[in-house]
């Protein structure tokens, strides 16, 4: 797979945060807790920030971790950080306190960005740990929190600053930094310049359908992954569109926001898309207005893709990308007649893409290999790691994956599974994926999660982790026997567990490793 097209080179110098720049004053570009904020004022307040920032001494290069929720407030931080120069660091609110120490170590934060909701979990950090913070910066007054952090300055009180022009930086300055536990096996950060972000943005705007200035789109992915900064906000604010930001997701409740706010665009991770299918009270026009789904950041049950056009109408795009791409590298948005379920499209203008086998050589259509990415938008590197960057970036300029796939003879990719996942039953290969979709395919499964366990004769054998939809009535030999139906006898289940939910991360990826924590224990 080669790229379709070129794209002009970003110009230097620049900043990302510019991205908002040129739309209309009176243009809504967010909507958070029912508040709109129009473009005009979110650049006000942006630059009063960014004064704000900058009367504490931060600058180029400087580290500003951002421990918020899909809010406003993430927004105003985030391109404030950005438009000095400095590097944004957004991190996963609800981490416990030892998890965020850990990350507040490696990255060496000057600030810290936090919801009032967050500063109790934060004041129990070992603050010796990370001497580097000076400035703890809360983003709105709450009583339960006064005086939890001491010396933290308001939102509200930088607001009052004087702005501060936006610092255009090189474009292989980092813009921002995402732990990731994507290609190199433990959490590291990921080192995004604005040239990074800015080129996927552009990549992603090549794409037959995409998001315009003239759509409201649903903001629930989290802000502190890839696919939230960069896609949902980061597209969605340089086009010039509105979107509605969603602390936390249930199917009702985001049906009425919705139907309310005549949303066009719902981007999601596959678990959202699972919901919304088996939830049966939904009206089968709840999605009306909506022109664009998109899923990402896992691969999506093609049973699920299948209901969801049956019962809603929706033609689910779907695509494939990681965090050291800046995220996305392929989409079916607007390929071909009709849907191909199960692939996730074929590469963006701007991006090359190879599937390679074990040699490294180009696999042939329909054999399993790895996908190998090179573009604009690949990552500079894991932050003072370059032995872990050594392993995923080759000398000439491939990023190395660590996800398996096929392609068809039109050059669609389809996922099949991680290289690390990979469960080897007497010799032969088995892919979780390919069980798992198979398990997802039954009417009364809503989820089923795969890995391998020691066998005595066969090395190792499969076992299945299934949530079933409410009211289901199928036991363990009867799913056993349908996968057998559909499948290898050597891929097939051995021993099915049923459970009320599988481990998912904040992404909405299967952690296939607590399905093994739960096989040990």
């Amino acid at each position: 797979m080669r790229p379709s097209g070129t794209l002009a080179a970003v110009p230097a110098p620049t900043n990302l945060s510019r991205i908002i720049d040129p739309h209309p004053d009176d243009a809504v570009a967010l909507i958070s807790r029912n508040r709109p904020t129009t473009y005009g004022a979110l650049r006000e307040q942006v630059a009063s920030f960014r004064g704000g920032l900058a009367s504490l001494g931060i600058g180029v290069g400087d580290r500003v971790v951002i421990i918020c929720g899909n809010n406003r407030h993430f927004v105003v931080a985030y391109l404030a950080t950005v438009s000095l120069g400095a590097i944004a660091v957004p991190l996963n609110p609800a981490s416990p306190a030892p998890e965020l120490e850990q990350e507040l170590a490696v990255v060496e934060p000057i600030a810290v960005v936090i919801d009032p909701h967050f500063v109790n979990v934060f004041s129990q950090i070992d603050r010796t740990r990370v001497p580097s913070i000076t400035q703890v910066i809360v983003t709105e007054h709450h009583a339960a929190t006064a005086g939890a952090v001491e010396g933290a300055h308001t939102l509200e009180e930088l607001l009052g600053c004087d702005p501060v022009p936006v610092v255009d930086v090189e474009p292989d300055t980092t813009a921002v930094m995402m732990f990731t536990s994507g290609t190199a096996g433990a959490p590291r950060a990921a080192m995004l310049s604005h040239a990074n972000l800015l080129s996927n943005i552009e990549q992603s705007r090549s794409a037959p359908v995409h998001t315009e200035a003239s759509d409201v789109v649903y903001g629930v992915i989290p802000l502190f992954h890839i696919f939230g900064l960069n896609v949902m906000l980061g597209m969605s604010l340089s086009v010039g569109a509105t979107v509605v930001l969603v602390q936390r997701f249930d199917p009702s409740t985001a049906a009425e926001s919705i139907v309310q706010r005549k949303v066009t665009v719902v981007p999601g991770a596959p678990p959202l898309w699972v919901a919304f299918a088996h939830f049966d009270e939904l009206a089968d026009d709840t999605f009306a207005t909506v022109r664009l789904a998109l899923s990402g950041a896992s691969k999506l049950p093609p049973a699920i893709a299948r209901r969801c056009e049956e019962r809603f109408g929706l033609k689910i795009v779907e695509g494939y990308g990681l965090t050291e791409a800046a995220p996305v590298v392929t989409s079916s948005s607007g390929l071909g007649d009709g849907p191909r379920y199960g692939s996730v499209g074929r590469a963006l203008d701007g991006v090359e893409v190879r599937v390679v086998n074990h040699e490294g050589h180009d696999a042939l259509v329909g054999d399993v290999g790895e996908i190998l990415v090179r573009g604009a938008n690949v990552f500079q590197g894991y932050f003072r790691d370059p032995e872990a960057t050594a392993r995923v970036l080759d000398a000439d300029g491939w990023l190395h994956t660590g996800d398996m796939a096929t392609v068809d003879d039109d050059g669609w990719l389809y996922l099949v599974d991680r290289a690390k996942d990979l469960i080897i039953v007497s010799g032969f290969n088995v892919y979780p994926a390919e069980v798992e979709d198979i398990l997802n395919a039954h009417p009364e499964v809503a989820e089923a999660g795969v890995v391998g366990v020691p066998h005595p004769h066969t090395g190792e054998a499969v076992k299945a982790f299934v949530a079933l939809v409410p009211d289901a009535d199928i036991g363990e030999d009867a799913l056993i026997d349908y996968a057998g139906d559909h499948l290898a006898r050597y891929k097939c289940p051995s021993k099915i567990l049923f459970v009320d939910e599988l481990p998912r991360n904040v992404s909405g990826k299967l952690v296939r490793r607590h399905l093994d924590d739960t096989v040990l224990t």
